[in-house]
């Protein structure tokens, strides 16, 4: 049975010419970079040469650019770490931009729609003892901008807002974040979580508000396991590994060669394609959702559409429980997801769904089919029709 994969934003497949650029640095170029030798140097040479790579296609320095084992990895170094350097230095001693003032640690302000790295990484904060604040959702799926503003003030040192969220896909006003959080929050650092943006966003304009930016590979046809988080300059952060001073003190470890090569290939690939790949991705979305509206009468589309990225379909579908149509869904051949891909399976309904205020009962009806660069129109024929008749089945079932 052939597989239709519309779960790429849980991860996407390698692109080839990442593959490729990683292939020697198994073998022929196997170095540790940190090393004197010349096989080394040429494993130096190529970790650095990634590094600017990835600087320009994010409008960084090349000593900005952090290397990760991934975007969960990124946020906590960029949440926690904030968070401690601000502790660190004390009231009224700058977090990166100056300090916070207050009796404890400080305030850390995210939202409700958060990836879980942010929000676990925010939930240890509050046991620390920071005041840590969860702004909600709008309906359609925005931070809550009026409850945003609400929160600022000069006792918080970070912000952590999504620049596209994980799930409905829509596309977060980190502009208009960037600017409250400057004007209501002067000691705070922001940091957004950018892991679901390269594939739809030019991260050169669309994070340059923010402090700290996250970002991992797999998510735009790069390999799982490597990530970058952008530190501008002036930010400070205390590390979560400890021990060489490899990234600049910021990540102590054997840099993943191989892996950042790949990585770096993978982003300047989207970048140069990404105009065309996201205008055939949208086509193909705009079929699957025209599909399924048009089979499935009653089937409701999450969120504001117009904010939402190409390759983002998320629909709630009611009277069948979402959990059970993704079982059916495997056994029919066709991949998609139930909340976040971390989450998937669990049997609370999702994080996002409850901040943005839909029932709970609706929430758990909610499936996210998502497209990358590899999806096809005979994808999305295929699909449609499977997807019909198990949800009219599993209705049936219930009826």
């Amino acid at each position: 049975m052939p597989t239709i994969y519309l779960d790429h934003a849980a991860s996407t497949p390698m692109r080839p010419e990442a593959i490729a650029a990683m292939q020697p640095y198994f073998a022929a170029i196997a170095a540790n970079p940190s090393g004197g030798h010349r096989a080394s140097q040429a494993a130096k040479t190529a970790l650095e040469e990634s590094r600017e790579s990835v600087a320009e296609c994010l409008a960084a320095r090349p000593n900005e650019i952090v290397f990760t084992a991934g975007g969960s990895e990124a946020d906590n170094l960029a949440v926690k770490g904030a968070a401690w350097a601000a502790r660190d230095r004390g009231p009224g001693r700058g977090a990166g931009h100056g300090a916070g003032r207050g009796h404890g640690p400080g305030r850390v302000v995210t939202t409700g729609i958060e990836h879980k790295a942010v929000l676990g990484a925010a939930h240890r904060l509050a046991r620390e003892g920071f005041d840590v604040v969860e702004v909600p959702a709008t309906p359609e799926g925005c931070v809550d901008l009026g409850r945003l503003s609400g929160a600022l003030d000069e006792t918080v040192v970070v912000v952590s807002v999504m620049l596209v969220n994980n799930e409905t896909g829509t596309v977060q006003p980190l502009d208009e974040v960037a600017t409250l959080v400057h004007e209501l929050a002067p000691h705070a650092v922001l940091h957004t979580d950018a892991v679901q943006a390269p594939q739809w966003l030019d991260l050169r304009t669309a994070a340059r508000g923010a402090d700290l930016v996250a970002i991992s590979g797999h998510k735009f046809g790069g390999p799982k396991g490597v990530g970058t988080l952008v530190v501008r300059e002036g930010v400070e952060l205390v590390p979560l590994i400890e021990g060489g001073g490899h990234e600049w003190g910021l990540r102590a470890g054997t840099q993943n060669v191989a892996g950042i090569v790949a990585f770096s290939t993978a982003l300047r690939i989207v970048d140069e394609r990404r105009v065309d790949e996201r205008r055939s991705i949208a086509r193909r979305r705009d079929r699957l959702e025209a599909g399924l509206l048009a089979a499935l009468p009653g089937a409701v589309v999450t969120g504001d559409t117009s904010r939402r990225v190409e390759g983002l379909l998320h629909v709630s579908f009611p009277g069948v429980e979402a959990e059970t149509l993704l079982v059916a869904l495997d056994q029919a051949g066709v991949c998609a997801a139930s909340g976040s891909a971390c989450s998937s399976g669990a049997v609370d309904p999702s994080h996002v769904l409850l901040s943005m205020g839909m029932p709970r009962d609706m929430a758990l009806t909610a499936v996210r089919f998502s497209l990358g660069y590899a999806s096809t129109d005979s994808d999305i024929d295929t699909a449609v029709p499977i997807i019909a008749r198990c949800v009219e089945q599993l209705r049936v079932a219930a009826a």
